[in-house]
């Protein structure tokens, strides 16, 4: 440690990095599914905020995932060729088009999150009791956490 460090900031940059990995790890072993094959990063995430967000426009979602608007339309654009997306035109402003799940986006989000979470599950059910009782009891902290941190972005 450097003599600007303290002991809870090194504990805090690590406690970061692993989560970062963490994250990471679950979200790369992204689900091939039948039919439709795995999906880049930027569609996954895309793809979760139109579930989530039904009606966004292409602007909003950009916005709320930190993406370059046309990367986001290039996404969109698979999105809807793949038909897990739909194109709305508003009726009363023609220039503003929302972007909608369809049943098969809303399906393929589910098995995605279902996949992640299995794996996740299946390595949770392999630590130490102590371990997993040490995670189950930081959920709390963990879910306050993740507010935070969507509401600094």
């Amino acid at each position: 440690m450097d003599g600007g460090t303290t002991m809870a900031q090194a504990d805090d940059a690590r406690l970061a990095a692993v989560l970062r990995d963490l994250s990471w790890t679950v979200h790369k072993r992204t689900p091939a599914r039948a039919g439709v094959g795995p999906l880049p990063t930027t569609e996954i995430a895309l793809l979760k905020q139109v579930v989530e967000q039904p009606g966004s426009t292409v602007g909003e979602l950009s916005a709320a995932l930190g993406l370059r608007q046309p990367n986001a339309s290039a996404a969109l654009r698979v999105l809807t060729q793949r038909g897990l997306v739909a194109r709305e035109v508003g009726a009363p402003d023609r220039r503003i088009v929302r972007i909608q799940p369809t049943p098969a986006g809303v399906e393929e989000h589910h098995e995605i999150s279902r996949a992640w979470v299995r794996s996740v599950e299946d390595a949770i059910a392999q630590l130490d009791p102590a371990d997993r009782a040490t995670l189950e009891g930081a959920t709390d902290a963990m879910l306050a956490l993740t507010r935070l941190v969507r509401t600094a972005e």
